[in-house]
This record gives C-alpha cells, sequence and structure tokens, in this order.
C-alpha cells in the first residue's frame, strides 16, 4: 500500500508521460511503409528515447496501479484446519443386552436404523428404549421388506417380530406377589350324648407383608368416595338453570374483591402518612 502523497506523485508522472508512451507503442510510417518494415536505421535512430519510455512502463506504470484484497481471501488461511472430534456414532447396546427406560441403543446420522417395539427416535436418529428389555436386531418383511429395525424383548429368549395377531405384552415392572385372604374356616361339632350340634367359625389370617418406613395402608378410594353417604350428608345436584343461586354466587365474589382492594388502600394511606410524619 503507497501513501497518499507517493500516490499523488505517480499519478502526476503517469498524466505526464501517458501521451508519450501512447505515442512510442503506436506504429509509425515510414514513407508510407510502417515501422515493423522500415530500414533498420529507423528503428534504432533514437535509443535514448525508446530506452526510457521501457523503463518508464516498467517501474511507474505497476507502481500506480493498486490492488485490494477481496474479501473472500480473509481468514481462508484457516479454512482447512479445523479437526473436529469425532461424534462416536454406531451402536450403543449389542444384541440381547438389558436395557431400562431412556438408555440410548444406537447412534445415528439418518435412518440406517428404525425403531421397533418398545423403542423411539429422536430428532437426531437416535434409538432410545420405551421401556426395560433386552435389545434385538431384526427385519419385519410385514412392516417393510428391507428396513432394518431394533426393539426391546421382554424376555431374554424371546424373538421380534411379534405376530399381528398375538396380545400385546406390557411390561410394569412389578414383581408378583401371592394375595393375602383371610380364609375364614366353619366347623361343625357334635355331641353325640346330648344330641347338640355346634357350629364354630375360625378365622386364619395369614401374615402380612411388611411395610416400608413411612408408608401405610389406606382404604380404597371407592371406599373414601362413600364416606359421605354413609355419614348421610346429601349435596343438592346443580342446576343449570338456576340463574338467581348463579347471581347471589357472582354478588358475594364482587363484595369480597371489592372489600380486599379497600383493605389495600387503606393500607397504603396509612403507610403514606407514616411517611408524611
Amino acid at each position: 500500500m503507497l501513501q497518499p502523497r507517493l500516490r499523488a506523485s505517480f499519478r502526476v508522472l503517469e498524466r505526464a508521460f501517458a501521451p508519450s508512451l501512447l505515442s512510442s507503442q503506436q506504429p509509425t510510417f515510414h514513407q508510407g511503409v510502417p515501422s515493423a518494415i522500415a530500414p533498420a536505421t529507423s528503428l534504432y535512430s533514437s535509443p535514448s528515447s525508446s530506452s526510457s519510455s521501457s523503463l518508464l512502463t516498467r517501474f511507474l506504470l505497476p507502481r500506480s496501479q493498486l490492488r485490494y484484497a477481496s474479501h473472500a481471501s480473509q481468514g481462508a488461511a484457516n479454512q482447512k484446519a479445523r479437526d473436529p472430534p469425532g461424534k462416536r456414532l454406531g451402536a450403543k447396546k449389542g444384541a440381547e443386552e438389558y436395557v431400562v427406560p431412556g438408555n440410548i441403543i444406537y447412534r445415528q446420522r439418518g435412518t440406517k436404523w428404525f425403531p421397533g417395539e418398545n423403542c423411539a427416535m429422536g430428532r437426531d436418529h437416535t434409538i432410545y428404549a420405551t421401556e426395560a428389555g433386552y435389545v434385538k436386531y431384526y427385519m419385519d418383511p410385514e412392516r417393510h421388506p428391507k428396513r432394518k429395525y431394533i426393539g426391546v424383548c421382554f424376555e431374554r429368549d424371546g424373538t421380534l417380530p411379534t405376530p399381528r395377531n398375538a396380545p400385546t405384552k406390557r411390561r410394569l415392572n412389578m414383581i408378583a406377589v401371592p394375595r393375602q385372604v383371610q380364609v375364614s374356616e366353619t366347623s361343625v361339632e357334635s355331641d353325640a350324648a346330648t344330641g347338640t350340634t355346634s357350629v364354630t367359625h375360625v378365622e386364619a389370617s395369614k401374615t402380612e407383608l411388611p411395610l416400608r418406613p413411612g408408608y401405610m395402608y389406606r382404604e380404597a378410594n371407592w371406599e373414601i368416595g362413600r364416606a359421605a353417604e354413609k355419614a348421610g350428608i346429601k349435596v343438592k345436584e346443580f342446576n343449570r338453570k338456576n340463574r338467581w343461586l348463579a347471581w347471589r354466587k357472582r354478588k358475594a365474589r364482587a363484595e369480597r374483591v371489592a372489600q380486599m382492594k379497600s383493605l389495600k388502600s387503606r393500607k397504603k394511606a396509612a403507610k403514606k402518612a407514616k411517611a408524611g410524619r
């Protein structure tokens, strides 16, 4: 880059020598014949002038032309120096490996594998488990002839896909416990001497399961809902056409709101009075 003062001086020189340079470059006619065909004496008649013009064209004209850097070239030096780390794509869980809901099974770019039974796919094509079980890689020709699926089976020895007419299996991650029921037995005793019989009821209750600390037995929801019925309390049925009741409720609500506003205004006035004192 040239300074403004030097640039101005070179422009003045260019303007001064430009006509002479143009005239020296144009072909001259010597007695109706161009200079290229003219005698050799005419070509070398003024060696000093030709040398001076060549020097001026070589040094002055290129110096006067300024070149500015383009925007595309800025930052191009580090364009190919970026080498980001890999995204660790691929299988995260193998076949017949136990997973819980939320475990990532396969990471991919695009749908190389599709989510099967008890699996789902995220927005970045990641396949994860929605139920606890064992991972299965399989194909389902009934759904698609070429797609490959990843599913979760509840049994380790189970196979996927399940038949279309078979009932769906669901797993709640609960342990089956035998139900504890009170068993009542009746025993009949007969006395041969008196000729009388007596019937006695014997209740054999099995041991109850121990509770974890902080837990307690409670009544069923339907028993709680019948508490008012057992107590003899009756609630009036809601009548949509009873506008008188709706008006009374609306009026009472408006009165409460007005009362709260008046209390707030009184408190504000008391604070202002204390601040003024």
